[in-house]
């Protein structure tokens, strides 16, 4: 399903939004600044190619999310909710109810793939 208004001015909005969130959480905020520091503008630049290529199929984001969040230490199953309540939160300021639900749709199954390989996890290959 294709949206007008996701766009990559629309993509980068909600990034920028969501990870100044993420950046301010008591939960997740710690996990996220002891692994970026102060190289966020990196970071964010990836994550709107990877929303990007996720939302437009435009193919702008290059790499494995599974594998760079297998790096991470201390990740716990308590992030992926907190992470997915600010990203719906965020999604459901900047869009109207159906743009919201095509991210958020989106967000679920991603998070729900890394969550199941961060965790060690099998994931289950469809046919």
């Amino acid at each position: 399903m294709t949206h007008s208004t996701i766009t990559e001015p629309a993509i980068s909005d909600l990034v920028h939004q969501f990870y100044g969130k993420v950046r301010e959480d008591d939960l997740i905020s710690e996990i996220f600044n002891d692994t970026i520091g102060d190289n966020w503008e990196p970071h964010l630049a990836t994550m709107v190619n990877f929303w990007s290529s996720v939302m437009l199929t435009s193919g702008a984001y290059k790499g494995n999310p599974a594998i760079k969040h297998n790096r991470l230490g201390g990740l716990k199953p308590e992030f992926f909710p907190r992470w997915l309540a600010l990203f719906e939160e965020t999604a459901k300021e900047l869009f109207d109810a159906s743009v919201a639900e095509a991210f958020t749709e989106k967000a679920h199954r991603i998070a729900a793939s890394l969550q199941a390989h961060a965790m060690g996890v099998p994931q289950i290959k469809e046919l």
